[in-house]
């Protein structure tokens, strides 16, 4: 099963999320993903990464479809989203995101752990996550958004838009959607004509001076989804989606 599709010129490695419709990731994809990542991050000829995607959108997260079938593939889908995200963020050379469309879950999750993010301008940004039965990528999107911006986002589901996440400061540039890859690549060739070694140096340190450990953050996070995954809520609002229904919590309580 095809989940991305990878190319390396000049120094810059384009990673590009390709699993019709809505890149939604299955814990094989997420694995998948994270072993992309790692070998090109290690290959002495990639100096720069690009995440970019195909489709309506850029990533869609979970496949919740996988888990509503199966809740107990909740922490192989956990470990393979930490996988990701962590090999993003620690990965020796700087990462880009290039989103477009929608970015929502393990989309944020994905863009939350890059070094620099551009957007185009039809992008939106959220976590509907308390819809689906589940928490999570809210330390990646603090990465992101002030605090309070991020708690109604976890709190409602609700995304915001490529401007206000612009105003924000979380974006690089926002640009048209036809200018998003050649820009993102513009930024990547310019930093592959750097030195290698000060381009990795330069990533390790920055890591190590960040104020947020997104890596333990994101871990205590995921506690609270197994958590909920074990109750009746969860299965629920799991159930909903994938029946296309509102969900009913008051209703299963009492069933």
């Amino acid at each position: 099963m095809s989940y991305a599709e990878v190319s390396v010129e000049k120094g810059v490695a384009e990673l590009v999320l390709a699993h019709p419709p809505v890149n939604a990731f299955d814990s094989a994809g997420w694995e998948h993903l994270a072993e992309l990542v790692t070998r090109l991050g290690r290959d002495e000829q990639v100096r720069v990464i690009v995440i970019a995607a195909e489709g309506r959108g850029f990533c869609a997260g979970v496949d919740i479809k996988e888990l509503a079938a199966d809740a107990s593939l909740i922490t192989r889908v956990n470990k393979g989203c930490y996988d990701t995200f962590a090999a993003i963020h620690d990965c020796p050379v700087p990462v880009i995101a290039a989103a477009h469309g929608f970015v929502l879950g393990g989309g944020v999750g994905i863009v939350g752990s890059c070094d620099v993010i551009y957007a185009s301008e039809d992008a939106t940004f959220g976590l509907p996550e308390i819809d689906r039965g589940a928490l999570g990528a809210a330390s990646h999107l603090l990465r992101m958004f002030p605090i309070q911006k991020v708690r109604r986002m976890l709190y409602s589901g609700e995304p915001i838009d490529a401007a206000e996440a612009y105003r924000l400061g979380a974006l690089e540039e926002v640009v048209p959607r036809e200018r998003l890859r050649a820009t993102a690549r513009g930024l990547a060739d310019k930093i592959a004509e750097k030195s290698p070694k000060a381009v990795r140096l330069a990533k390790e340190s920055l890591n190590g001076i960040e104020l947020l450990d997104v890596k333990r953050s994101y871990r205590f996070e995921q506690g609270f989804t197994l958590e909920l995954y074990t109750s009746p809520d969860s299965q629920e609002a799991r159930d909903a989606f994938v029946e296309k229904r509102d969900a009913d919590f008051d209703a299963k309580k009492k069933g």
